[in-house]
Formats: C-alpha cells, structure tokens, sequence
C-alpha cells in the first residue's frame, strides 16, 4: 500500500519517533509503513487520519 507519511511528517517537521509518539507506536513501525513494509491496522490508519486531519483515502492509496 502507498502512502503519504513521510510527506505529511516532514511538512510538520517531525521526525519518526516524533510521529511515533504521538501515535504510541514505535519508531520501527513508523519506518515500517513508510517504506510500505507494513501496513498499519484499521485503528491505527485511522489514528493517523485523525493526526493529520485528513480523510484515510488521503493518506493511504491501494498500489
């Protein structure tokens, strides 16, 4: 799955374990769904929505 992430954290210019947390996640996961190694569950993408205030689709794209 694509994503928006790095995009979005630097134009807040935060780094990975700033957006970590925030998220209570760790740094490793935030890494991990930016490189499109893992893809965040339901709550979490949602989490991150919130964070950004955008729309899930806005965010994450199918490949």
């Amino acid at each position: 799955m694509k994503n928006r992430l790095k995009v979005l954290r630097a134009e807040r210019d935060w780094s990975q374990a700033d957006l970590a947390e925030r998220l209570s996640v760790s740094r490793q996961s935030v890494n991990a769904i930016e490189t499109g190694k893992y893809d965040p569950s339901l709550p979490l993408a949602f989490k991150i929505a919130a964070l950004f205030d955008l729309a899930i689709e806005e965010i994450f794209q199918q490949d």
